[in-house]
């Protein structure tokens, strides 16, 4: 299994975080892509990826939550970043209506900047959307087939928008969000409908632990061994096998981010 988001960055891993890779290997994982939200962190996940170029990798990229602290250079020192044969992706980068850390103006132009760097360096898009579709695909769809692909990372919407994603082409990363019986029944809707050919799975640890680990965490932190428990969702709502599900998102994975 590839997990396509993990936030290994995080100050929750500060203790153990080459524990969690190597639990994360034990578990049957091949590779874990780190996520990059701002251009420190972005730095951060090289350096990691740098150490351990054969099981991790990483995006570089501004998160929408911190576009109102972005500096003059950000997209320069995103593009040195990129430079690395490590990083794979530009983002995560998108908008977020729902929480408006920063003002929203301003996520939408710092989102734009964003693609417009991936298009000139021809990177794939690692992309965050939240109580933004519309206004989200308004800006990507002068895009579309100028990048070499698009993710939409830790999707969590409904089936129309699921099936939007699908016709321009994107690829969608589903995540123990799927696992919820609270709050996940529109995703698991709409994961009945997303063809195999457009799924990647993640843990987006240490954040969306799924519900249906048994027995339950004593933890609350998401790690990326759990990855599996996402597999299995989705091959039960689709109706296919769990190695159906983990073959194709694996493929999936390889060859948007070159792995």
């Amino acid at each position: 299994m590839i997990d396509i988001g993990v936030n290994l960055t995080s100050e929750r891993f500060d203790k153990d975080r080459e524990q969690v890779v190597a639990s994360a290997i034990d578990a049957g994982l091949t590779h874990l892509l780190i996520t990059g939200t701002t251009v420190a962190e972005s730095q951060q996940a090289l350096a990691l990826a740098k150490a351990n170029s054969d099981q991790l990798s990483a995006t570089a990229g501004v998160h929408p939550h911190y576009a109102d602290g972005v500096d003059a250079n950000y997209l320069d020192s995103l593009a040195t970043l990129a430079s690395n044969k490590e990083v794979k992706a530009i983002g995560e980068c998108g908008l977020d209506f729902n929480r408006n850390f920063s003002a929203p103006e301003q996520q939408i132009s710092v989102f734009r900047e964003q693609v417009q760097l991936a298009s000139e360096l021809q990177l794939p898009l690692f992309l965050h959307q939240r109580d933004a579709f519309d206004p989200w695909l308004t800006v990507l769809t002068p895009f579309l087939g100028k990048v070499p692909a698009m993710v939409a990372h830790c999707f969590t919407g409904n089936r129309d928008e699921l099936n939007k994603c699908v016709e321009l082409g994107m690829y969608l990363g589903i995540t123990g969000w799927v696992c919820d019986e609270r709050r996940g029944a529109a995703l698991q809707a709409a994961v009945r409908a997303l063809p195999l050919e457009r799924l990647m799975i993640e843990t987006d640890a240490p954040y969306l632990t799924p519900r249906t680990i048994r027995p339950r965490p004593k933890s609350s932190r998401n790690e990326p061994k759990y990855l599996g428990y996402v597999a299995e969702k989705i091959a039960e709502l689709k109706q296919v096998s769990v190695e159906t599900v983990i073959h194709h998102s694996r493929a999936n994975a390889q060859k948007v981010f070159d792995l």
